[in-house]
């Protein structure tokens, strides 16, 4: 066990194992076929919630683990590191597509739909972004309007994982758009529900276990008891404390690949033989796969200081987006790097290494992309 390790508690250790073993034996043979048909397996669901590994930081009332934020990002980095696109699908699950029930729901939305979704029996997704709205979330245009004990949502949603087979999608919308940023609200939008459909399945350079859509709302009346937080305005608090905690569980995310891409090259490098040795014995490549070893360790060793932070109730705006900015594009530096080793087998298909670098390119730019992690961090700081 690396010394790193030696820092976690014993329940975070058998949890690991569990994981580490979870990952290996049950999501890496589902890969295959999930990047060739771009679907990602409903199976995965419905296991991960009977192992429980579905909800690792909820109370275990709901179904939980009752772990803390480094339980959550060791199952992250875990699945990460076998499937980016899996990992991202049940990160859009487990994290955005829960945690505005958990932290702001009632009881009956507790019952209804974060309780089924800890055990895997419903797919949750997560809808902010707009086909003209990213990184300016004050910006959306979807709109829900009150009628009686009912609410009318029209407007679109773009590149929204599990889009296409979620069972229900929490959805940013203003109630009261005359107050930019505090008029919005988040809503749970059932699949089945007139008027909301999936309008197209995206296709994607990487990430193809993970299916994302365009959604759209056409007069889609949603009953007033789906409104997360039981009362209009609010909803844009509610985002950036989903978002906040996303960003630290988004640093583990790319440590899965960073760490699949070093296990990958670190086993090509043994095997394969130039002018007569390993090309591991050059010291061009061993120093690279040393600066990536370091790399790898400091991003394990930020992303668990701020996870402890996070769960201390420490105010960690700041770092949750140094840990997603730095994560992120560290990667490209150690996924770039992987492939230069590989050398042209690396941009054959039938190595995964290319699967580990096409995946990490996006993770620049989902859940606030780098030039705006730039800006909450200068802000912070008072710039």
């Amino acid at each position: 066990m690396a010394a790193q390790y030696h820092e976690l508690t014993e329940e975070q250790r058998i949890f690991l194992e569990m994981m580490t073993d979870f990952a290996d034996k049950e999501v890496a043979p589902l890969v295959e076929q999930a990047e060739r048909t771009g679907q990602t397996p409903r199976r995965l669901f419905t296991r991960m919630g009977e192992m429980g590994f579905l909800g690792p930081r909820y109370p275990e009332e709901l179904g939980g683990g009752g772990g803390d934020k480094i339980t959550e990002c060791i199952m992250v980095e875990q699945l990460g590191r076998v499937c980016a696109g899996m990992c991202g699908a049940v990160v859009a699950h487990s994290g955005l597509g829960t945690m505005p029930i958990y932290l702001h729901g009632s009881e009956e939305q507790k019952e209804r739909f974060l309780k089924p979704a800890i055990r895997g029996e419903k797919i949750a997704a997560f809808g902010l972004t707009e086909p003209n709205v990213g990184s300016d979330v004050a910006s959306i245009q979807t709109r829900a309007v009150r009628d009686g004990d009912n609410y009318v949502i029209n407007g679109a949603k773009m590149f929204i994982t599990n889009g296409p087979i979620c069972d229900y999608v929490i959805v940013a919308a203003y109630t009261q758009p005359e107050k930019r940023g505090l008029g919005i609200n988040l809503f749970i939008v059932e699949k089945g529900t007139p008027g909301f459909t999936v309008s197209k399945k995206l296709e994607k350079v990487g990430n193809h276990a993970a299916e994302t859509g365009e959604l759209t709302f056409e007069d889609c009346v949603v009953p007033a008891a789906n409104l997360i937080g039981g009362r209009e305005c609010g909803g844009f608090q509610q985002l950036e404390d989903t978002l906040l905690s996303g960003r630290i569980t988004y640093g583990a995310r790319c440590l899965g690949t960073a760490q699949a891409s070093y296990d990958l090259t670190v086993a090509y490098a043994k095997q394969r033989v130039q002018f007569g040795k390993p090309i591991i014995k050059f010291q061009v490549n061993s120093f690279r796969l040393a600066e990536m070893a370091m790399y790898i360790d400091i991003m394990r060793s930020y992303l668990w200081r701020v996870a402890r932070l996070y769960d201390a109730g420490v105010n960690v705006k700041k770092e949750s987006s140094m840990v997603k900015l730095f994560c992120s594009e560290i990667l490209q530096k150690l996924t770039g790097d992987a492939m230069q080793i590989h050398g042209g087998y690396g941009y054959m298909s039938e190595y995964a290494i290319q699967r580990h670098w096409r995946d990490g390119r996006l993770f620049t730019v989902t859940e606030g992309t780098s030039e705006v992690q730039h800006m909450v961090i200068a802000r912070q700081l008072g710039f």
